[in-house]
């Protein structure tokens, strides 16, 4: 197995994305894959990268959506200590607001990185605390603070009890689907005989990804098909891995999307398990076949899974 090892560009490539950097795509694309240009060329798989957003020094995942700077006036350094380039976002406005809309979009901003980060390959690290929406009040170099603002605290506010419930199911639901916790790379190709290939990246109109398209500055917005019958690996007794297979619609645009299932998938049936405008998971999701549409709101992630 070699090493493992903290993925920082993880990190950073996923803050940017959901803060609607462009020309992030492809990178992104690398991350949620396991980031293979990393570590396969020195023998290494999925398991070497520990894919995280935010860890013990730095912005909490809450502050990551509610702060543009840092607030470490407290520390007694004048501001200087801590990161100064979070590539965070407040959402419109500056730490603490009672404005619905602001609050709605942090807490679906927060539901997106979880879903990014849980449904990513590698090994998904959780800062403790940031599945029940803790804050350190934009302070992100909180070491010398032994007090309310680095103490966890674990009487659950009921603000951010749908937010642990969702962080549970999301956790669970990694750990049901061997699709998400690959032990080999994607191959990009059919590895069981199958008709569709491992993995497959199109745009919302439906139509496969061009080379030339990975790079382009304006695109936000992704759709991913993962085939869970084309897993390369066995299971612990040599037997055939065998999972559903998921359709993962991602949307960092600021506007809603209408996404289309890609043609060669159309005669399948799918279900809405997640989507991250919704507080938890759906329990009886809206279904697709054919050429339906699936709108997804601006800064949100749908996924569908295959029935049958």
């Amino acid at each position: 197995m070699l090493w493992s090892e903290w993925n920082g560009k993880y990190r950073d490539t996923v803050r940017d994305f959901w803060r609607g950097d462009e020309s992030l795509i492809a990178d992104f694309a690398y991350r949620f894959t396991g980031s293979s240009d990393l570590y396969q060329s020195n023998g290494r798989n999925p398991s070497a990268s520990i894919n995280f957003v935010t860890a013990h020094d730095g912005f909490t995942l809450r502050d990551l959506v509610s702060y543009n700077e840092k607030h470490n006036t407290a520390n007694g350094e004048d501001n200087r200590d801590g990161e100064s380039h979070n590539r965070s976002w407040n959402c419109g406005a500056e730490g603490a607001t009672d404005d619905p809309k602001i609050l709605s979009l942090r807490q679906r901003q927060q539901r997106n990185f979880l879903v990014t980060l849980m449904l990513s390959q590698g090994v998904p690290m959780l800062l403790s605390g940031d599945e029940m929406g803790r804050s350190q009040q934009g302070n992100n170099n909180a070491y010398c603070q032994d007090n309310e603002v680095s103490w966890l605290n674990w009487n659950l506010q009921e603000e951010n009890e749908a937010l642990l419930d969702f962080a549970r199911q999301l956790i669970d639901f990694r750990r049901q689907h061997p699709t998400f916790r690959r032990r080999k790379w994607f191959q990009g190709r059919a590895i069981h005989g199958a008709t569709a290939n491992d993995i497959a990246w199109f745009n919302p109109d439906g139509s496969a990804m061009r080379e030339e398209q990975w790079n382009e500055g304006f695109a936000k917005a992704i759709a991913i098909f993962l085939n869970g019958e084309e897993i390369s690996t066995p299971g612990e007794r040599g037997e055939r891995i065998i999972d559903n297979n998921f359709l993962l619609f991602f949307n960092a645009h600021h506007a809603h999307l209408d996404f289309f299932i890609p043609e060669d998938l159309r005669y399948l049936a799918w279900e809405t398990l997640i989507d991250t405008q919704e507080q938890r998971f759906m329990q009886y999701g809206k279904r697709y076949t054919g050429n339906q549409t699936i709108s997804v709101m601006e800064r949100s992630v749908v996924v569908l899974q295959q029935l049958g």
